[in-house]
């Protein structure tokens, strides 16, 4: 299963979901389900934006884990 990874850098980083939906200007709703890993497709205009704002790769966002 494909799942996202955002809550850990956004934590380490010490951003707020509202903040950073702001910087990237995003909208919230979108970031929070990518944050809270609801989503069921990770739109390529948001993995681009936060890739530019955490200065990262698109794996560092989502990760694979393999189903038990």
């Amino acid at each position: 299963m494909i799942r996202s990874n955002l809550k850990a850098i956004a934590d380490e980083a010490g951003i707020s979901i509202s903040r950073l939906s702001a910087e990237i200007n995003h909208g919230k709703e979108t970031v929070r389900k990518m944050y809270n890993d609801d989503m069921e497709r990770f739109p390529r205009e948001l993995l681009d934006k936060l890739c530019k704002h955490f200065d990262c790769e698109p794996g560092d966002l989502i990760k694979f884990e393999k189903d038990k």
